[in-house]
């Protein structure tokens, strides 16, 4: 039965995940198999999510269809917890909960975190967007670690857990910079107001204009977002030799895979509103080989003082400035 279990996960990895499905080649068996348990519990919130039609999308009304079935989701997390697991993907994670200690609190606050879609889609500042996504990706980066383990103790975990998060914190804005013509005909603009007003646009012109890629605002207001999301990538990135040995290349090639999104976003001329950003096959492929050669497991990090993971300034003076935007303790 725990086999077949396992199976159904790594099926929703294969088919929605390419990246991280080629990635985890890197990852012994074990931590494959528990990786794929939880990317398969946030992927099937996701999807309930994803199933609300505009309409829906703008009703917060508790009791229509998909928050019952979101709220359903959440109950079936209550019977994990209780040691009662009820269908393939929470018996895998409870497995990993056992396993791994991944805390229930995280695993709260991504169901927290999608539920956010099921009302209007509105964020006036980048803190709020982040906010969003904490809740959505960050979490995921913290599941992530106690999967992957760290070399050391608490400590060298709670630092390793603030760099995961602003991983998966790049990760996500990675996602809404590609996503931006998918999700607007949707009737979703996640892209924050505030910011969009420095490049003199609004979310109105992002839902509603098909030709607004053409437009001369358009480019440096998504060359300033993916400035963002590089410096929170760089930011990130020294977490990774805190990981477990046997767990950084997955690390590494998933940072790297997906932040090659951001190039490919750069090849369209920033036209993410017709089109959707994307690396090849061969690019993943490519991704794999260089981190295989080129990154050696990285020995224990022996000294630690002082360092606690990165630190965040949302608020830059100047939009051209985007490396501003962070700032490591």
């Amino acid at each position: 039965m725990t086999d077949r279990d396992a199976q159904v996960c790594e099926r929703l990895v294969r088919e929605h995940a390419r990246t991280f499905h080629l990635a985890s080649v890197f990852l012994p068996p074990e931590k494959r198999r528990a990786a794929f348990a939880l990317y398969a519990f946030c992927r099937v919130a996701d999807d309930i999510v994803d199933r609300a039609d505009q309409a829906r999308l703008h009703d917060a009304d508790e009791d229509s269809p998909v928050a019952r079935e979101l709220a359903a989701h959440e109950a079936k997390l209550a019977e994990a917890l209780a040691g009662k697991p009820s269908d393939p993907v929470f018996r895998e994670l409870w497995r990993v909960m056992e396993r791994c200690g991944v805390p229930e609190h995280v695993l709260r606050e991504l169901l927290d975190g999608v539920a956010r879609d099921l009302r209007p889609v509105r964020y006036e500042t980048w803190a709020e967007l982040a906010t969003y996504c904490e809740g959505v990706a960050s979490s995921v980066g913290e599941m992530c670690t106690y999967v992957f383990g760290v070399q050391g103790g608490p400590d060298v975990r709670a630092t390793a857990l603030r760099y995961a998060r602003t991983l998966g914190l790049a990760m996500q804005l990675t996602n809404i910079l590609r996503d931006v013509g998918e999700d607007a005909q949707r009737g979703r603009c996640y892209l924050p107001v505030q910011d969009l007003a420095m490049f003199h646009l609004t979310p109105d012109d992002v839902l509603h204009d098909r030709r607004l890629a053409q437009d001369e605002r358009w480019k440096p207001f998504m060359a300033f977002e993916v400035g963002r999301a590089r410096a929170l990538y760089e930011a990130a990135m020294p977490g990774i030799p805190l990981l477990a040995p046997d767990a950084q290349r997955c690390a590494w090639a998933c940072a790297i895979g997906y932040s090659g999104i951001l190039g490919a976003l750069e090849r369209l001329d920033y036209d993410s509103i017709t089109h959707r950003a994307r690396m090849s096959h061969w690019q993943r492929l490519g991704v794999l080989w260089r981190v295989w050669r080129a990154t050696p497991v990285i020995q224990p990090a022996r000294a630690l003082p002082g360092v606690a993971g990165p630190h965040l300034d949302w608020t830059p003076a100047d939009p051209a400035a985007a490396e501003e935007l962070v700032r490591l303790a």
